[in-house]
């Protein structure tokens, strides 16, 4: 066991961030049990906080294998699947509508904060695969963010590797091996709700609007 929650998990990586509280530096939190691991850091180090909304879009002979992603604005597609222009759109449009709803929800606003030129921190209570998180980082290469970090917790080794490979900058307290799954690190691992999301980012909201 890691960490007692993921206040602690939050706690435990604020060192590791200290040296981007000079840059022009935003949090996107991976909702939903990124939130509070983003809301304790933007709050300690005085970070912008946003979330990072992406879905995967599913084969349509096999949900489960992705092909791609889409995002509040962008999309990523794996060319190499040979896939119907159609079906891509349709879902492109579901997909995005549920994001724009879902954000709108949490955020009371409709449009994410433009990262372009700026550094930009992506955090998740942990990290399995990795996936979401990879194809994630590709949306926000297209938005020209100036540096690409991730921090995490805790992550599987593969996943770790992976991701390292892709950032500038990867921060992992833990890689345990075997990795069986990201709760198993935690003392609390209750899950997130949408009202404790909600809750948490006005909170934050508040401090941020009361500053300017």
């Amino acid at each position: 066991m890691y960490f007692i929650d993921r206040y602690d998990a939050a706690m435990q990586l604020v060192d590791k961030l200290k040296k981007y509280r000079r840059e022009n530096a935003i949090v996107l939190a991976v909702p939903r049990g990124g939130v509070p691991i983003g809301y304790f850091l933007a709050r300690h180090l005085d970070f912008d906080l946003d979330l990072l909304m992406t879905k995967k879009i599913g084969h349509p002979l096999h949900e489960e294998y992705a092909i791609g992603a889409v995002g509040l604005e962008d999309i990523v597609i794996d060319e190499r699947d040979d896939i119907p222009p159609e079906y891509l759109k349709e879902q492109t449009d579901l997909i995005r509508l549920q994001l724009k709803q879902q954000y709108k929800k949490f955020m009371g606003r409709e449009a994410p904060a433009d990262i372009s030129g700026r550094t930009v921190i992506v955090v998740d209570d942990g990290v399995a695969t990795g996936r979401t998180i990879l194809v994630a980082l590709k949306m926000l290469r297209q938005e020209q963010a100036a540096k690409l970090v991730v921090a995490v917790p805790v992550a599987a080794e593969e996943a770790a590797a992976l991701l390292k490979q892709e950032v500038d900058d990867f921060i992992c307290l833990y890689t345990p091996s075997p990795f069986y799954a990201v709760g198993k690190f935690y003392q609390n691992f209750n899950q997130v709700n949408d009202e404790e999301v909600m809750v948490l980012l006005q909170e934050l909201n508040k401090r941020n609007t009361r500053r300017e």
